[in-house]
């Protein structure tokens, strides 16, 4: 901030312009006026002068309106300035805002509590955020508006601390706060000690009986989702009197965001049947959700939704759109979206890449991104890169991948490589085969191996049968990241793959002694607009009956047309027979079976995963689509499979 010497000292000179450009007469510095005092005095003014000012505010001539301000001098009152301030706070005119400020201190005028508002308003909105404070804390008096407004400036910029306590110093003055302090309040609740905060503004609430009123309330429970408290946001919600589309919005939000997708499609429906009026914030937060499930269906549904709504096509509802169809396997539909957006930001054009990515679709990937360097019109960011890295590993690109990271190195596009670049350096060579490159590249890097980079080449490892380095690299996994079990069951495969049962026994006794449980895997099929949920090993489905009669008939087709169970991946020491009874309950297959019992015969099956598609259901899936005839889409945790007539999209590069 300006110190008050240096403010001083600015104002003064600019007085001095203004007055030799303004007043040829020198005017007595003895005016005192206060808004009371203003009023009585304004019979004095000219009154056309006056009126003129107004007209020209009016018509937007701001300019002019101040010549007039200089030509009224020392007889311009409260109803003059209000004017003005109010146009260039409507222009986010700075320098005209400065010289209505000059002209009340060198005409010695007092602005009330409004007027101080306004300027704090005016260097608010034109970022002058220092000039803001200086006038806040030369106003003799402040009210809950003067207050509320320099804490709302200080949020929006991120200046929490400096937001929370000036909440402080306003309670302290004996000011009575009202809804939208404490709805401003109550955005400044993030970070390591945000909970605390807000539960605390949240007690300040209930005292002052803001606890129901419908800002505060949306804010609240904003708070609690976003610090992952969405129990207590559900409770602030459903208490509330009254509900908007803001506050419906926020929870929906809330559930998004938090990865409960299917609860979130759930409010969302409630909601419609409750009448309520989305708005694009609202469609945005629940196409999160549906791609969260790759509930396409749904999707498309919300789309249609859209449409006929006539909703003006916002940049983040069209990159939502664009999101939702990469992540359901429609990249066509996506990039129909991307080619009509009539304005595209960075955020657009990662979101395509990061679809072509996924998919393995590396030479589209390079494509967009040439496009984007012709346009010129969007710089690339961090993301950019990293899916263009990703792409390139995926789609056996090695070359064009090493490339664009060397790029990176010499910061042609101003984008400094972090960890997650060196990251898809290190997936892009062992992918590609070079294990020990890769293990060469980790040493050698700048930057010390976090357990991500450290999990990509054990991943490799296991896909290479690279026992060696494999064991080297999990024994280190296991020292840093103990708790993580996807790093245990890589390397139990790594040694089950080469019958080192001991090996297995002792790294599933470390997971117990260690406490460490693996992630159950799911999958998920809609039908009907209806999620059905299967596990491994799936008794609970009303339909399993039916569904492992299904599976018993597909495996004799299956059989009879070239599948055989890879058994290589189960990590327990028993006969070919019971592994292969383990294999066949996996979730994918399941609700895959599921899908061809209950869905229209020719029609797409689209099916979500937890964690990643092992071999075996990848070769499953691929003999299904064929002899079943039958376009399957398989989305996991890191990669989508689109599959037909026996051919998967990921090229078997996975």
């Amino acid at each position: 901030m300006l110190c008050t010497c240096k403010m001083r000292l600015k104002i003064n000179i600019f007085s001095d312009v203004l007055r030799r450009e303004f007043y040829p007469l020198s005017f007595p510095f003895t005016r005192q006026l206060t808004s009371s005092s203003s009023s009585s005095s304004s019979s004095s003014i000219p009154q056309e002068l006056s009126t003129n000012l107004q007209i020209l505010c009016s018509n937007g001539d701001l300019n002019y309106a101040l010549t007039d301000m200089s030509r009224l001098g020392l007889q311009i009152n409260f109803q003059e300035y209000d004017t003005l301030l109010n146009e260039c706070v409507r222009q986010k005119s700075l320098r005209g805002g400065q010289r209505v400020h000059a002209h009340m201190i060198k005409t010695q005028y007092k602005p009330p509590v409004y007027l101080g508002t306004r300027l704090l308003v005016l260097y608010n909105k034109c970022d002058y955020l220092s000039d803001a404070r200086q006038v806040f804390d030369e106003m003799p008096d402040r009210n809950v508006v003067s207050w509320t407004g320099l804490m709302s400036a200080y949020s929006k910029r991120g200046y929490t601390s400096e937001a929370l306590n000036l909440l402080v110093r306003m309670l302290q003055s004996g000011t009575e706060p009202n809804e939208h302090t404490f709805s401003t309040a109550l955005t400044c609740c993030t970070g390591v000690y945000g909970l605390e905060h807000g539960r605390q503004i949240h007690n300040l609430t209930i005292k002052n009986n803001f606890e129901s009123h419908l800002y505060v309330g949306s804010s609240l429970l904003d708070m609690y989702a976003k610090a992952g408290e969405i129990h207590e946001a559900r409770l602030v919600f459903e208490d509330l009197p009254e509900r908007d589309v803001v506050c419906c919005t926020a929870i929906i939000s809330g559930y998004a965001q938090l990865g409960l997708d299917e609860d979130a499609l759930k409010l969302f429906h409630r909601f419609q049947k409750e009448g309520m009026a989305s708005n694009y914030v609202t469609y945005a937060s629940v196409l999160t959700a549906v791609s969260g499930l790759a509930a396409y269906e749904t999707g498309r549904q919300i789309h249609s939704h859209v449409l006929r709504s006539k909703l003006p096509f916002y940049v983040i509802l069209e990159n939502s759109l664009i999101d939702m169809y990469t992540k359901c396997g429609q990249l066509s539909y996506a990039r129909r979206v991307f080619d009509k957006m009539s304005e595209r930001s960075v955020i657009s054009w990662n979101a395509m890449l990061v679809g072509y990515s996924k998919h393995g679709m590396g030479r589209e990937v390079a494509k967009l991104f040439e496009l984007m360097r012709k346009e010129n019109q969007v710089k690339p960011d961090k993301v950019t890169f990293l899916a263009i890295l990703s792409g390139c590993s995926h789609g056996e690109m090695e070359n064009k991948g090493l490339q664009v990271f060397d790029e990176m190195l010499t910061e042609k596009d101003g984008v400094v490589p972090d960890i997650e670049h060196y990251g898809c350096v290190v997936d892009l060579l062992g992918r590609s085969g070079k294990v020990e490159k890769a293990f060469e590249f980790i040493k050698n890097m700048p930057l010390e191996p976090n357990a991500a980079i450290l999990g990509s080449l054990l991943g490799a490892c296991l896909v290479h049968s690279n026992v060696d380095i494999g064991e080297i690299v999990g024994n280190r996994l296991l020292e840093i990241e103990p708790e993580n079990p996807g790093n245990y069951v890589i390397l139990s495969n790594l040694f089950a793959s080469k019958g080192r049962w001991d090996d297995v026994r002792m790294i599933r006794n470390l997971m117990s002694l260690k406490a460490v449980a693996k992630d159950p895997g799911k999958s998920w099929i809609e039908i009907d607009q209806t999620l059905h949920t299967f596990h491994s090993g799936d008794q609970s489905h009303p339909k399993m009956e039916v569904v492992y009669g299904k599976m018993k008939e597909l495996l004799v087709k299956l059989k009879e047309n070239g599948y055989f169970p890879d058994l290589s991946r189960v990590l327990y020491d028993v006969d070919d027979e019971q592994k292969e009874k383990i294999v066949l309950g996996h979730s994918e297959k399941l609700a895959l079976a599921f899908g061809l019992i209950f869905s229209p015969k020719g029609k797409a099956i689209r099916i979500m995963k937890n964690l990643r598609v092992c071999v075996d259901c990848h070769n499953f899936a691929k003999v299904v689509s064929r002899v079943c005839e039958r376009e399957v889409f398989m989305r996991d945790k890191n990669r989508f499979h689109h599959i037909v007539n026996g051919v998967c999209s990921c090229g078997d590069y996975w």
